[in-house]
């Protein structure tokens, strides 16, 4: 079974998950420290053997935990805070329960990024959850201008030592007018919520001393509508070109940016363009 833990204030811990606790064979605890303080907390006794499993040791560990489930034996999977598996450990637990045809059942609980999209104040109809980006700054700028189009809402864990980076980072990426929300610490005591655009937020968290655990929530971007103005798409082609681009290259890199097709972008960026072999002379 897979069960939610709070993100911060243990009285968020539902009755199932006390009953759960209390219950359970055999308890697979991301941080067995953390488990055994919520149960403090809740005044529950742990009768389960506990193991912990964390990335380094999933893999290792997931056999036996799943030979415990085969033989009757309720494992309990916990994360430090919130939902396993979600940028925590528990996914080979799940499919390997999967592949032996284990049931596999979970128990909600709380969530930092449902809770985050709750209090961010963006329009979150609709949203992806993106969880950690790369630490490095080369990898990281590349996953960014690949999610800079989503028109999505995009949800992002980070931590407080590379905040100031990532958040400099998206407003290049995304654009600096683009409007966002760090959520740190929620349902905690210092919970605290800043909003603002990219640029704003990437400007205030350099001179921050940020704690804690951080969600970002980033507005997604604007419905894009195609134009066809010829000038403007033979403009944007010659500079493409200037900056040391082929021609076929920066008409295919319009039509994509624009929604165009490629023959209108093409025609727009040739028209009036000599097409002769060459000049005679006397």
């Amino acid at each position: 079974m897979l069960a939610g833990t709070p993100i911060g204030v243990a009285e968020d811990a539902s009755q199932r998950l006390r009953e759960a606790l209390a219950a359970a064979d055999v308890i697979a605890a991301e941080d067995t420290r953390r488990l055994r303080r919520l149960a403090r907390d809740l005044g529950v006794e742990i009768t389960a053997r506990v193991v912990a499993v964390y990335d380094a040791v999933e893999r290792e560990r997931a056999t036996g935990l799943l030979d415990e489930v085969a033989a009757g034996r309720t494992v309990l999977v916990v994360s430090d805070a919130g939902m396993p598996l979600v940028s925590d450990p528990g996914h080979l637990l799940v499919t390997g329960a999967i592949e032996r045809g284990l049931e596999v059942s979970v128990l909600p609980g709380p969530s930092a990024v449902t809770a985050a999209v709750a209090v961010s104040g963006l329009p979150v109809a609709r949203w992806c959850f993106e969880g950690f980006l790369p630490r490095k700054r080369g990898e990281r700028r590349t996953r960014i201008a690949q999610l800079a189009g989503d028109q999505r809402a995009t949800v992002i864990f980070e931590s407080p030592r590379r905040l100031a980076a990532s958040l400099a980072d998206l407003a290049v990426g995304f654009g600096a007018d683009r409007v966002a929300a760090v959520c740190r610490e929620l349902t905690k005591t210092h919970q605290e919520v800043r909003r603002g655009t990219l640029g704003e937020l990437a400007e205030w968290a350099v001179g921050s001393e940020v704690r804690g655990e951080i969600t970002v929530v980033v507005g997604g971007a604007r419905p894009h509508h195609p134009t066809a103005d010829p000038d403007a798409l033979r403009q944007e082609v010659d500079g493409l070109v200037a900056a040391g681009m082929s021609r076929r290259d920066a008409v295919d890199a319009v039509a994509a940016d624009r929604g165009l097709k490629r023959r209108v972008v093409y025609d727009a960026a040739t028209a009036g363009r000599s097409t002769g072999c060459g000049r005679s002379g006397g």
